[in-house]
């Protein structure tokens, strides 16, 4: 890395760190103005306490699971007035009002756009109605189609899928269209720096968008200068900024790739070397993704579309969307299902989660699924039991080497509740695996950017994919069977109890996870 490199990435973190401490010291001021506003007059106190009861009640009421409501609980009647002022100050996590209303103005413009795709749902019933109900949720409830006119192919390796989109990116006529949590302006990044720049230079429509928070260890605002000299349009997510914001929780998680329309790619990966093998700071890092090239591609743009016209009002957004979604004929190789899908942390609807459990619930003989965190809603703790106890082979593979040893020793407190039930646990012993997929009875698959935990299924914007009859599917499969053999199966060790202390210990952790 070069010192203009460093320096950027320095000065980024640098004013991460000032605006996160800049936050912190308000809360605290904050706090300390009620605290003393409260000890000197006592009709305060029992305004606190009111109010208390009042927010206990109507966290209790909440439509969400009750991992979400019970350190909440804990906290405000233990200690009323730091529980109420953490909660109103922070715990509420449901972005400003102000964007909640940006994204429902935006999507009542964009996903009407995507075809109606009901007599595709019809044909997948007839094969399988279990998948069908499946898709008709994510339908009716998230808005996106099925479609039945697409190729998938899936790489069970992110270097393959970087390295077959760059390839693809080099064919690009009109438009390219690339959302990433993170993205580091490394060695992998330079080679796709060259092909965005020569795009940009022949007159292609290039845009470029990632989180902050993803990308605050590796590049700086000196990055968006650049991309914006090379004629790559570049947007940013939610920066933080030393001012209370109420949206700074939500991330934008999604990785996506959408080329002239035509073809699409989604998956774990970001763009960063570690993600490649370039850097192996956690052993191999294991990652997967998929290209599409068909119709469902448009589901792709019109998700892309969502986060970069809604994140900021003063920027200059796209009024007429008809040429990011042009009608190109195709025929399909494969006459497989697909259905890609994006969840949104601003709504009461949490997609990933439920598209997760549903597998879980219509699987037959097995639902295998890996993930780089493991940290779950009761409700997905008892679907993943209960499939076990009907007879159904359930299995999830985590990392062996950790990322972060807090969310590591988190991840591993499921474990012992999770195989008491039947379910069998791997750990990837080369490395990390960061992958999010899951497959099921040789028959349905999802592959995406959604983790098992809770700040994909509840607070981050995610998308995935729902897959059925692919020959992709089958591949899934095949990379699972070879990726066992190089776990370690720790369902038998945790299946013979953990000391008082690590109990201890993680039920305390078990406890704020939903907070984290």
């Amino acid at each position: 890395m070069t010192l203009e490199k460093k320096g950027a990435v320095k000065n980024g973190v640098t004013r991460g760190v000032f605006a996160a401490v800049a936050i912190i010291l308000q809360i605290i001021f904050l706090y300390i103005v009620f605290f003393y506003i409260e000890s000197s007059y006592s009709w305060v106190s029992m305004i606190v306490t009111l109010i208390a009861a009042v927010l206990v009640l109507l966290i209790y009421g909440r439509h969400v699971t009750a991992a979400m409501k019970m350190p909440w609980l804990i906290l405000i009647t233990t200690v009323p007035l730091f529980g109420v002022f953490l909660y109103l100050t922070v715990g509420l996590d449901r972005g400003s009002r102000k964007m909640i209303n940006r994204y429902k103005s935006l999507d009542a413009k964009l996903l009407p756009l995507l075809p109606k795709n009901d007599e595709v749902i019809d044909r997948l019933s007839e094969k399988n109605i279990g998948v069908a109900n499946q898709s008709r949720y994510i339908n009716d409830y998230a808005f996106y189609p099925l479609y039945n006119n697409t190729d998938v192919v899936f790489y069970d390796d992110g270097a393959k899928g970087f390295e077959a989109q760059l390839e693809d990116l080099k064919k690009a006529e009109k438009f390219i269209l690339m959302e990433y949590h993170a993205i580091e302006d490394g060695e992998s990044f330079k080679a796709l720096h060259e092909i965005l720049k020569e795009k940009a230079a022949a007159g292609v429509e290039v845009r470029l968008f990632y989180d902050y928070v993803g990308s605050m260890g590796f590049i700086g605002n000196a990055f968006i200068d650049k991309m914006e000299q090379d004629g790559i349009k570049c947007r940013v997510f939610n920066p933080m900024h030393p001012l209370l914001n109420f949206f700074l929780n939500n991330r934008d998680h999604r990785k996506i790739t959408v080329i002239d329309g035509k073809v699409g790619y989604t998956g774990g990966y970001n763009l960063a070397d570690e993600y490649f093998h370039i850097k192996e700071p956690y052993g191999h890092w294991l990652d997967t993704g998929i290209r599409m090239e068909g119709d469902a591609v448009k589901s792709l743009t019109i998700t892309f579309m969502e986060n970069w016209n809604a994140i900021r009002s003063d920027d200059q957004d796209d009024k007429d969307f008809s040429g990011f979604l042009p009608d190109i004929p195709y025929e399909a190789k494969e006459k497989g299902f697909i259905q890609p899908y994006a969840d949104s942390p601003l709504d009461d609807e949490h997609v990933g989660e439920n598209v997760y459990m549903n597998v879980l619930r219509n699987s037959k003989r097995y639902a295998w699924f890996i993930t780089p965190y493991l940290i779950i809603t009761d409700e997905m703790n008892m679907a993943f039991a209960l499939a076990a106890k009907t007879g159904v082979d359930v299995r999830i593979i985590t990392p062996g080497i950790p990322d972060k040893k807090i969310i590591y020793s988190l991840t591993r407190s499921y474990y012992a509740g999770l195989v008491r039930n039947g379910v069998r646990i791997f750990e990837y012993t080369p490395g990390f695996c960061h992958a999010k997929q899951c497959v099921a009875d040789d028959e349905v698959a999802t592959c995406g950017t959604i983790n098992l935990d809770f700040r994909s299924l509840y607070h981050h914007f995610e998308n995935g994919a729902l897959m059925y009859d692919y020959k992709a599917v089958m591949d899934m499969k095949n990379m699972f069977e070879e990726t066992f053999p190089k776990c370690r199966e720790v369902t038998e060790e945790y299946l013979s109890g953990r000391s008082r202390i690590l109990r201890l210990k993680q039920l305390i952790l078990r406890l704020v996870a939903p907070l984290m």
